[in-house]
């Protein structure tokens, strides 16, 4: 497959800015994979596809305020910094991105909050944008994360276009989110509500939990034509004990497994073992997929409608077969589907 093969024009009007008003609300396009039949429906419709015993995968992870504004001193210079992870709990060491990157070197710096009351050093430069900073904190640790992520906002994605609002916090966050470490939410999970899940509950149908600490590399341009070349960045995740004895049961009694969003499903496979079943499973994982690949364990996929060119979209397509999925993608354009994190999503079937 090569990355033109993934290009659509996608106007600015259909990437969702907000979220419906609740969660379930959304717009749902099932694709079937079998038939290629395609259909639509609203998000709370899914109900109706899962019976007992079915397993939905959903991903754990929690979303931290990893959006921060500073001041560089001297020139009071206003300086985006993106958390991206925390290196050395001790030492107070966060591996970061800045923007403005050509003003900011070792040395230097920078301020946080109203009365400048977090500072931290530039001690290294990791690449062209990321930075390594030490904040100069002195207290418990436990404070110091409280006191950070109280200077911090949401960190939406790139491709939505204004500025994080108090409800980000709520919204951009899955109900059902435990285990900190993501700045990019698995949005698939957005759209369960409570009352959703506690009626698939009802209903006999399993949750189940992976934990993958969502990177930005998800968003990292594709700079290269040919996908064999192209390298993912390495994400956390856990498949537990309990995950795995889940999956396997339901795959040996030959129930429906489903991966609710794209990074459940790359760590499914991840943690593939043979005869369709799963292993345990703590580490990294960079795995890269795209068309043509088999799926041996999850046998449906809940997802948003994701950017042009996007790893994201490359995932679905090699779920739901190509010519299936950028169909269902022309259609949705055409029946102005909303897309992104905010928007509308898809089940694929079969």
């Amino acid at each position: 497959m090569k990355l033109s093969q993934f290009k659509f024009n996608l106007p600015d009007e259909l990437i969702a800015s907000h979220p419906t008003p609740n969660r379930d609300d959304a717009r749902l396009m099932i694709v079937n994979r079998k038939t290629g039949e395609i259909s639509h429906h609203v998000f709370s419709d899914i109900l109706g596809y899962y019976n007992d015993g079915d397993v939905m995968v959903f991903n754990d992870t929690r979303v931290f305020p990893a959006l921060l504004y500073g001041n560089k001193e001297k020139t009071g210079a206003r300086i985006e910094v993106f958390l991206l992870r925390e290196l050395n709990a001790d030492n107070k060491l966060w591996d970061v991105l800045v923007e403005p990157a050509r003003k900011i070197r070792i040395g230097n710096k920078l301020y946080f909050g109203d009365d400048d009351s977090m500072v931290a050093e530039v001690i290294d430069n990791t690449t062209s944008r990321g930075r390594t900073l030490r904040f100069l904190y002195d207290g418990p640790h436990d404070k110091f994360k409280a006191d950070l992520y109280a200077l911090g906002m949401t960190p939406l994605p790139p491709y939505i276009n204004r500025e994080p609002e108090a409800s980000d916090a709520e919204n951009y966050q899955c109900i059902f989110a435990e285990k900190e470490g993501a700045v990019v939410a698995p949005a698939a999970g957005l759209h369960f509500s409570r009352g959703l899940l506690t009626r698939l509950q009802i209903k006999g149908v399993k949750k189940a939990f992976v934990t993958v600490h969502n990177g930005l590399g998800a968003f990292r341009e594709i700079d290269v034509e040919d996908l064999t070349k192209h390298r993912m960045d390495s994400e956390q995740m856990i498949a537990s004990p309990e995950l795995v004895e889940t999956v396997n049961k339901a795959r040996d009694e030959n129930r429906r497994v489903v991966a609710v969003g794209t990074s459940v499903l790359r760590a499914i496979v991840t943690a593939e073992s043979m005869g369709g079943h799963m292993k345990t499973y703590d580490g990294w994982t960079n795995r890269f997929i795209f068309p043509p690949h088999d799926f041996t364990v999850a046998t449906d996929l809940i997802t948003n409608f994701h950017m042009p060119y996007s790893t994201m979209l490359m995932m679905v397509a090699a779920f739901g077969g190509y010519d299936l999925v950028m169909k269902a993608y022309d259609i949705a354009l055409k029946e102005k589907y909303r897309f992104g994190c905010y928007g509308d999503a898809m089940l694929i079937i079969g």
